[in-house]
Protein backbone atom coordinates (compact mmCIF):
# COMPACT_ATOMS: atom_id res chain seq x y z
CA UNK A 1 0.00 0.00 0.00
CA UNK A 2 1.32 3.24 -0.90
CA UNK A 3 -0.10 6.00 1.84
CA UNK A 4 1.24 8.92 -0.35
CA UNK A 5 -1.97 7.53 -2.83
CA UNK A 6 -5.00 7.74 -0.85
CA UNK A 7 -7.17 11.19 -0.55
CA UNK A 8 -6.33 13.65 1.41
CA UNK A 9 -9.27 12.68 4.00
CA UNK A 10 -8.06 9.15 4.46
CA UNK A 11 -4.78 10.70 4.45
CA UNK A 12 -5.07 13.26 7.11
CA UNK A 13 -7.31 10.63 9.64
CA UNK A 14 -4.25 8.13 9.25
CA UNK A 15 -1.77 10.88 9.97
CA UNK A 16 -3.82 12.16 12.70
CA UNK A 17 -4.66 8.55 14.56
CA UNK A 18 -0.81 7.90 14.28
CA UNK A 19 0.15 11.23 16.26
CA UNK A 20 -2.42 10.36 19.04
CA UNK A 21 -1.21 6.61 19.15
CA UNK A 22 2.17 7.90 19.25
CA UNK A 23 1.45 9.81 22.36
CA UNK A 24 -0.76 7.76 23.87
CA UNK A 25 1.53 5.06 24.03
CA UNK A 26 4.54 7.17 24.18
CA UNK A 27 3.54 8.39 27.31
CA UNK A 28 2.49 4.87 28.98
CA UNK A 29 5.98 3.39 27.96
CA UNK A 30 7.39 5.28 30.31
CA UNK A 31 5.87 4.91 33.87
CA UNK A 32 8.47 2.32 34.17
CA UNK A 33 10.82 5.18 34.92
CA UNK A 34 9.04 7.15 37.54
CA UNK A 35 8.83 3.30 39.72
CA UNK A 36 11.96 3.56 41.94
CA UNK A 37 11.86 7.78 42.52
CA UNK A 38 8.31 7.35 43.95
CA UNK A 39 8.85 4.04 46.16
CA UNK A 40 12.00 6.01 47.39
CA UNK A 41 9.98 9.53 47.97
CA UNK A 42 7.39 7.89 49.42
CA UNK A 43 9.52 4.99 51.34
CA UNK A 44 7.23 2.21 49.68
CA UNK A 45 8.03 -1.26 48.73
CA UNK A 46 8.13 -2.14 44.87
CA UNK A 47 5.20 -4.27 45.58
CA UNK A 48 3.06 -1.15 46.05
CA UNK A 49 4.09 0.49 42.63
CA UNK A 50 3.87 -2.90 41.61
CA UNK A 51 0.11 -3.05 42.53
CA UNK A 52 -0.75 0.30 41.17
CA UNK A 53 0.40 -0.20 37.56
CA UNK A 54 -1.00 -3.54 37.29
CA UNK A 55 -4.49 -1.57 38.17
CA UNK A 56 -3.77 0.77 35.47
CA UNK A 57 -3.31 -2.25 33.33
CA UNK A 58 -6.67 -4.50 34.54
CA UNK A 59 -8.39 -1.23 34.18
CA UNK A 60 -7.03 -0.17 30.60
CA UNK A 61 -8.37 -3.92 29.62
CA UNK A 62 -11.53 -3.77 31.61
CA UNK A 63 -12.77 -0.10 30.11
CA UNK A 64 -11.43 -0.91 26.64
CA UNK A 65 -14.25 -3.37 26.35
CA UNK A 66 -16.92 -0.86 27.52
CA UNK A 67 -15.22 2.08 25.56
CA UNK A 68 -14.96 -0.52 22.20
CA UNK A 69 -18.88 -0.76 22.47
CA UNK A 70 -19.20 2.88 22.95
CA UNK A 71 -17.19 3.81 19.84
CA UNK A 72 -19.36 1.35 17.80
CA UNK A 73 -22.34 3.12 18.96
CA UNK A 74 -21.76 6.91 19.43
CA UNK A 75 -18.18 7.13 17.32
CA UNK A 76 -14.40 7.05 18.27
CA UNK A 77 -14.13 10.87 18.93
CA UNK A 78 -16.33 11.15 21.97
CA UNK A 79 -14.58 8.38 23.19
CA UNK A 80 -11.04 9.29 22.47
CA UNK A 81 -11.51 13.17 24.11
CA UNK A 82 -12.88 11.70 26.95
CA UNK A 83 -9.91 9.19 27.22
CA UNK A 84 -7.42 12.01 26.67
CA UNK A 85 -9.12 14.02 29.89
CA UNK A 86 -8.89 11.01 32.40
CA UNK A 87 -5.35 10.03 30.76
CA UNK A 88 -4.43 13.82 32.13
CA UNK A 89 -6.03 13.67 34.83
CA UNK A 90 -4.33 10.27 36.16
CA UNK A 91 -1.06 11.83 35.63
CA UNK A 92 -1.45 15.19 37.15
CA UNK A 93 -2.86 13.49 40.24
CA UNK A 94 0.14 10.78 40.37
CA UNK A 95 2.57 13.30 40.30
CA UNK A 96 1.74 14.83 43.69
CA UNK A 97 1.01 11.35 44.95
CA UNK A 98 1.67 10.84 48.81
CA UNK A 99 -0.36 7.75 49.60
CA UNK A 100 -1.62 4.62 48.14
CA UNK A 101 -4.79 5.09 47.26
CA UNK A 102 -3.53 8.48 45.18
CA UNK A 103 -1.21 5.89 43.62
CA UNK A 104 -3.73 3.67 43.13
CA UNK A 105 -6.40 5.88 41.61
CA UNK A 106 -4.25 7.84 39.37
CA UNK A 107 -1.39 6.09 37.90
CA UNK A 108 -3.72 2.56 38.61
CA UNK A 109 -7.41 3.44 37.67
CA UNK A 110 -7.65 6.71 35.90
CA UNK A 111 -4.77 6.23 33.97
CA UNK A 112 -5.69 2.56 33.00
CA UNK A 113 -9.24 4.19 31.95
CA UNK A 114 -7.70 6.85 29.74
CA UNK A 115 -5.42 4.76 27.76
CA UNK A 116 -7.65 2.43 27.07
CA UNK A 117 -10.02 5.52 25.49
CA UNK A 118 -6.75 6.33 23.68
CA UNK A 119 -5.22 3.23 22.58
CA UNK A 120 -5.72 0.79 19.18
CA UNK A 121 -9.15 -0.50 20.21
CA UNK A 122 -10.56 2.99 19.36
CA UNK A 123 -7.91 4.22 17.01
CA UNK A 124 -7.76 1.14 14.46
CA UNK A 125 -10.73 0.26 13.59
CA UNK A 126 -11.21 4.11 12.38
CA UNK A 127 -7.90 3.74 10.50
CA UNK A 128 -8.71 0.35 9.27
CA UNK A 129 -12.34 1.80 7.89
CA UNK A 130 -10.45 4.63 5.85
CA UNK A 131 -8.89 2.33 3.31
CA UNK A 132 -9.97 -0.10 1.14
CA UNK A 133 -10.12 -4.31 2.38
CA UNK A 134 -7.07 -4.58 1.11
CA UNK A 135 -5.04 -2.30 2.39
CA UNK A 136 -6.19 -2.86 5.75
CA UNK A 137 -3.68 -5.02 7.20
CA UNK A 138 -1.00 -2.61 5.82
CA UNK A 139 -2.63 0.08 7.85
CA UNK A 140 -3.03 -1.93 11.34
CA UNK A 141 1.03 -2.51 10.85
CA UNK A 142 1.37 1.42 9.98
CA UNK A 143 -0.94 2.46 13.12
CA UNK A 144 0.58 -0.37 15.51
CA UNK A 145 4.06 1.30 14.46
CA UNK A 146 3.15 4.60 14.94
CA UNK A 147 2.83 3.48 19.11
CA UNK A 148 5.96 2.21 19.09
CA UNK A 149 7.65 5.28 17.67
CA UNK A 150 6.18 6.98 20.58
CA UNK A 151 7.77 4.78 22.62
CA UNK A 152 11.08 5.19 20.74
CA UNK A 153 11.00 9.10 21.09
CA UNK A 154 8.70 9.95 24.18
CA UNK A 155 10.73 7.41 26.71
CA UNK A 156 14.48 9.12 26.78
CA UNK A 157 12.91 12.55 26.35
CA UNK A 158 11.06 12.10 29.97
CA UNK A 159 13.99 10.67 32.02
CA UNK A 160 15.49 13.69 30.83
CA UNK A 161 12.89 15.61 31.93
CA UNK A 162 13.18 13.51 35.05
CA UNK A 163 16.46 14.53 35.08
CA UNK A 164 15.88 18.32 34.77
CA UNK A 165 12.24 18.94 36.13
CA UNK A 166 12.48 16.36 38.71
CA UNK A 167 9.78 13.50 38.49
CA UNK A 168 6.57 15.45 39.67
CA UNK A 169 7.67 18.20 36.99
CA UNK A 170 7.82 15.68 34.19
CA UNK A 171 4.91 14.35 35.48
CA UNK A 172 3.38 17.72 34.73
CA UNK A 173 4.38 18.06 31.55
CA UNK A 174 3.21 14.47 30.33
CA UNK A 175 -0.33 15.64 31.71
CA UNK A 176 -0.20 18.34 29.43
CA UNK A 177 0.60 16.37 26.78
CA UNK A 178 -1.91 14.23 27.05
CA UNK A 179 -4.49 16.91 27.08
CA UNK A 180 -3.45 17.40 23.15
CA UNK A 181 -4.49 13.63 21.85
CA UNK A 182 -8.32 15.50 22.06
CA UNK A 183 -7.30 17.74 19.17
CA UNK A 184 -5.81 14.69 17.35
CA UNK A 185 -8.97 13.03 17.66
CA UNK A 186 -11.06 15.45 15.90
CA UNK A 187 -9.75 14.33 11.92
CA UNK A 188 -11.87 10.86 13.21
CA UNK A 189 -14.94 12.91 13.19
CA UNK A 190 -15.39 11.83 9.86
CA UNK A 191 -15.14 8.30 10.45
CA UNK A 192 -17.76 7.62 13.09
CA UNK A 193 -17.69 4.28 14.21
CA UNK A 194 -21.97 3.96 13.92
CA UNK A 195 -21.87 6.17 11.26
CA UNK A 196 -22.63 4.04 7.71
CA UNK A 197 -22.94 0.56 8.24
CA UNK A 198 -19.59 -1.34 6.82
CA UNK A 199 -20.03 -4.21 5.18
CA UNK A 200 -18.42 -7.45 6.17
CA UNK A 201 -15.24 -8.46 4.00
CA UNK A 202 -15.50 -10.91 1.33
CA UNK A 203 -16.17 -14.67 2.42
CA UNK A 204 -18.47 -13.53 5.15
CA UNK A 205 -21.65 -13.12 5.43
CA UNK A 206 -22.92 -10.24 3.64
CA UNK A 207 -25.73 -8.49 5.37
CA UNK A 208 -24.47 -6.69 8.84
CA UNK A 209 -25.15 -9.02 12.12
CA UNK A 210 -26.25 -6.80 15.10
CA UNK A 211 -23.87 -6.90 17.74
CA UNK A 212 -25.99 -8.97 20.34
CA UNK A 213 -25.55 -12.00 17.69
CA UNK A 214 -22.16 -11.21 17.14
CA UNK A 215 -21.37 -11.59 20.66
CA UNK A 216 -22.92 -14.51 20.88
CA UNK A 217 -21.48 -15.81 18.33
CA UNK A 218 -17.71 -14.74 19.08
CA UNK A 219 -19.20 -16.70 22.65
CA UNK A 220 -19.22 -20.12 21.08
CA UNK A 221 -15.96 -19.95 18.68
CA UNK A 222 -12.95 -21.94 19.85
CA UNK A 223 -10.93 -19.96 17.76
CA UNK A 224 -11.84 -16.40 19.00
CA UNK A 225 -11.16 -17.61 22.91
CA UNK A 226 -7.56 -19.42 21.82
CA UNK A 227 -6.42 -16.51 20.26
CA UNK A 228 -7.77 -14.63 23.45
CA UNK A 229 -5.36 -16.69 25.98
CA UNK A 230 -2.62 -16.50 23.25
CA UNK A 231 -2.99 -12.22 23.69
CA UNK A 232 -2.81 -12.90 27.49
CA UNK A 233 0.58 -14.16 27.36
CA UNK A 234 1.16 -11.03 25.12
CA UNK A 235 0.19 -8.86 27.70
CA UNK A 236 2.22 -10.66 30.63
CA UNK A 237 5.39 -10.24 28.72
CA UNK A 238 4.96 -6.44 27.61
CA UNK A 239 3.30 -5.85 30.96
CA UNK A 240 6.37 -7.18 33.25
CA UNK A 241 9.19 -5.90 31.09
CA UNK A 242 7.68 -2.37 30.36
CA UNK A 243 7.54 -2.02 34.49
CA UNK A 244 10.13 -4.33 35.51
CA UNK A 245 13.19 -3.76 33.10
CA UNK A 246 14.21 -0.45 34.06
CA UNK A 247 14.31 -1.61 38.10
CA UNK A 248 16.01 -5.09 36.86
CA UNK A 249 18.80 -3.06 35.23
CA UNK A 250 19.19 -0.92 38.01
CA UNK A 251 19.60 -3.84 40.09
CA UNK A 252 22.44 -4.86 38.67
CA UNK A 253 24.33 -1.91 38.50
CA UNK A 254 23.03 0.13 35.52
CA UNK A 255 22.80 3.80 35.10
CA UNK A 256 18.99 4.91 34.57
CA UNK A 257 19.57 6.43 31.24
CA UNK A 258 20.35 2.59 30.23
CA UNK A 259 16.75 1.09 30.92
CA UNK A 260 15.37 4.53 29.17
CA UNK A 261 17.25 3.68 26.10
CA UNK A 262 16.51 0.08 26.44
CA UNK A 263 12.51 0.42 26.46
CA UNK A 264 13.21 3.47 23.76
CA UNK A 265 15.02 0.52 21.74
CA UNK A 266 12.31 -1.86 21.90
CA UNK A 267 9.92 0.83 20.55
CA UNK A 268 12.31 1.71 17.36
CA UNK A 269 12.60 -1.82 17.01
CA UNK A 270 8.70 -3.01 16.98
CA UNK A 271 8.33 -0.06 14.11
CA UNK A 272 10.42 -2.29 12.26
CA UNK A 273 8.30 -5.58 13.76
CA UNK A 274 5.10 -3.97 13.58
CA UNK A 275 5.22 -3.33 9.66
CA UNK A 276 6.76 -6.29 9.21
CA UNK A 277 3.94 -7.84 10.55
CA UNK A 278 1.83 -6.22 8.97
CA UNK A 279 2.67 -7.09 5.90
CA UNK A 280 3.96 -10.97 6.49
CA UNK A 281 -0.02 -10.85 7.86
CA UNK A 282 -1.24 -10.26 4.60
CA UNK A 283 0.82 -12.54 2.85
CA UNK A 284 0.85 -15.73 5.31
CA UNK A 285 -1.10 -17.29 7.70
CA UNK A 286 -1.95 -14.92 10.29
CA UNK A 287 -1.78 -17.89 12.79
CA UNK A 288 1.57 -18.90 11.87
CA UNK A 289 2.75 -15.43 12.29
CA UNK A 290 1.75 -15.08 15.94
CA UNK A 291 3.42 -18.94 16.33
CA UNK A 292 7.28 -17.36 14.99
CA UNK A 293 6.52 -14.42 16.94
CA UNK A 294 5.92 -16.30 20.51
CA UNK A 295 8.36 -19.03 19.79
CA UNK A 296 10.63 -16.44 18.53
CA UNK A 297 9.89 -14.26 22.57
CA UNK A 298 10.79 -17.96 23.72
CA UNK A 299 14.34 -17.87 22.56
CA UNK A 300 15.40 -13.96 23.18
CA UNK A 301 14.21 -14.27 26.80
CA UNK A 302 15.62 -17.29 27.55
CA UNK A 303 19.48 -16.07 25.96
CA UNK A 304 19.04 -13.03 27.74
CA UNK A 305 19.03 -14.77 31.13
CA UNK A 306 21.46 -17.37 30.38
CA UNK A 307 24.02 -15.42 28.30
CA UNK A 308 26.59 -12.56 31.06
CA UNK A 309 24.51 -9.43 31.73
CA UNK A 310 26.09 -6.91 30.31
CA UNK A 311 25.40 -3.53 28.00
CA UNK A 312 25.94 -5.48 24.74
CA UNK A 313 23.13 -7.86 26.03
CA UNK A 314 20.90 -5.69 27.71
CA UNK A 315 20.90 -3.89 23.88
CA UNK A 316 20.36 -7.12 21.77
CA UNK A 317 17.52 -8.22 23.96
CA UNK A 318 15.69 -5.09 23.71
CA UNK A 319 16.33 -5.22 19.91
CA UNK A 320 15.04 -8.47 19.42
CA UNK A 321 12.29 -7.82 21.58
CA UNK A 322 11.10 -4.78 20.15
CA UNK A 323 10.91 -6.48 16.90
CA UNK A 324 8.51 -9.16 18.54
CA UNK A 325 6.74 -6.80 20.50
CA UNK A 326 3.77 -5.09 19.44
CA UNK A 327 3.69 -7.58 16.22
CA UNK A 328 1.34 -9.48 17.65
CA UNK A 329 -1.25 -6.85 17.02
CA UNK A 330 -1.59 -6.96 13.32
CA UNK A 331 -2.40 -10.62 12.90
CA UNK A 332 -4.34 -10.61 16.20
CA UNK A 333 -6.51 -7.62 15.09
CA UNK A 334 -6.69 -9.17 11.37
CA UNK A 335 -7.57 -12.84 12.88
CA UNK A 336 -10.65 -10.93 14.69
CA UNK A 337 -11.38 -9.14 11.34
CA UNK A 338 -11.07 -12.43 9.22
CA UNK A 339 -13.70 -14.28 11.55
CA UNK A 340 -16.64 -11.18 12.10
CA UNK A 341 -15.93 -8.47 10.18
CA UNK A 342 -15.24 -4.77 10.83
CA UNK A 343 -18.26 -3.66 11.84
CA UNK A 344 -18.06 -4.77 15.31
CA UNK A 345 -14.15 -4.87 15.50
CA UNK A 346 -13.82 -2.58 18.29
CA UNK A 347 -16.26 -4.22 20.55
CA UNK A 348 -14.49 -8.04 19.67
CA UNK A 349 -10.91 -7.01 19.79
CA UNK A 350 -11.87 -5.08 23.31
CA UNK A 351 -12.88 -8.24 24.25
CA UNK A 352 -9.62 -9.90 23.04
CA UNK A 353 -7.77 -7.00 24.34
CA UNK A 354 -9.18 -7.97 27.68
CA UNK A 355 -7.00 -11.14 28.03
CA UNK A 356 -4.03 -9.30 27.10
CA UNK A 357 -4.53 -6.78 29.83
CA UNK A 358 -5.06 -9.31 32.54
CA UNK A 359 -1.89 -11.20 31.41
CA UNK A 360 -0.43 -7.60 31.67
CA UNK A 361 -1.85 -7.27 35.51
CA UNK A 362 -0.13 -10.98 36.71
CA UNK A 363 3.08 -9.64 34.77
CA UNK A 364 3.25 -6.18 37.06
CA UNK A 365 1.64 -6.91 40.02
CA UNK A 366 3.75 -10.58 40.22
CA UNK A 367 6.74 -9.17 39.33
CA UNK A 368 6.67 -6.31 42.28
CA UNK A 369 4.99 -8.98 44.59
CA UNK A 370 7.80 -11.81 43.86
CA UNK A 371 11.00 -9.09 43.93
CA UNK A 372 9.50 -8.20 47.29
CA UNK A 373 8.90 -11.97 48.52
CA UNK A 374 12.09 -13.60 47.09
CA UNK A 375 14.69 -10.71 46.11
CA UNK A 376 14.45 -11.19 42.96
CA UNK A 377 13.21 -11.74 38.92
CA UNK A 378 14.15 -14.57 37.84
CA UNK A 379 10.98 -16.83 38.50
CA UNK A 380 9.07 -14.52 36.35
CA UNK A 381 11.48 -14.62 33.79
CA UNK A 382 11.06 -18.16 33.57
CA UNK A 383 7.55 -18.28 33.69
CA UNK A 384 7.77 -15.43 30.79
CA UNK A 385 9.65 -18.26 28.74
CA UNK A 386 7.05 -20.82 29.73
CA UNK A 387 4.34 -18.75 28.41
CA UNK A 388 5.64 -18.18 25.34
CA UNK A 389 5.32 -21.98 24.51
CA UNK A 390 1.81 -22.24 25.97
CA UNK A 391 1.47 -19.34 23.52
CA UNK A 392 2.80 -21.56 20.45
CA UNK A 393 0.36 -24.60 21.46
CA UNK A 394 -2.68 -22.02 21.87
CA UNK A 395 -2.63 -20.60 18.13
CA UNK A 396 -1.40 -23.66 16.60
CA UNK A 397 -5.19 -25.33 15.79
CA UNK A 398 -6.91 -21.59 14.99
CA UNK A 399 -9.07 -21.13 12.46
CA UNK A 400 -9.01 -18.04 10.00
CA UNK A 401 -12.40 -18.75 8.17
CA UNK A 402 -15.38 -16.92 9.08
CA UNK A 403 -17.40 -17.92 12.13
CA UNK A 404 -20.22 -17.37 9.64
CA UNK A 405 -20.44 -19.42 6.67
CA UNK A 406 -23.71 -19.08 4.82
CA UNK A 407 -25.92 -18.44 7.68
CA UNK A 408 -23.96 -21.51 9.95
CA UNK A 409 -21.19 -20.99 12.40
CA UNK A 410 -18.01 -22.27 11.35
CA UNK A 411 -16.29 -24.62 13.51
CA UNK A 412 -13.06 -23.47 15.22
Amino acid sequence: MSIARLPAASLWLIVSGCLLLMLSFGLRSSFGLFVQPIQEVNDWGRDVMGLALAIQNLAWGVIAVLAGGLADRFGNVKVLVAGAVLYALGIWMTADVASVWMLNGGAGFLIGAGVAGTAFGIVLPAMARAVSPSQQQSVLGVGTAAGSMGQFLLVPVIQRLIDGLGWSGALHVMAVMALGMAVLAMPLAARQGAAGSNKMEPGTQQAEQRLRETLSLARGHASFWMLTLGFFVCGFHIGFITVHLPPFLADAGFDPSVAAWSISLIGLCNVAGALLSGTCSGRFSMRTVLIVIYGGRAVAITLFLLLPLSLPSVLGFSAVMGLLWLATVPPTTGLVVAMFGTRYMATLYGVVFLGHQLGSFSGVWLGGWLFETTGSYDSLWWTAVALSLVAVALHWPISERPALDKGRPASA
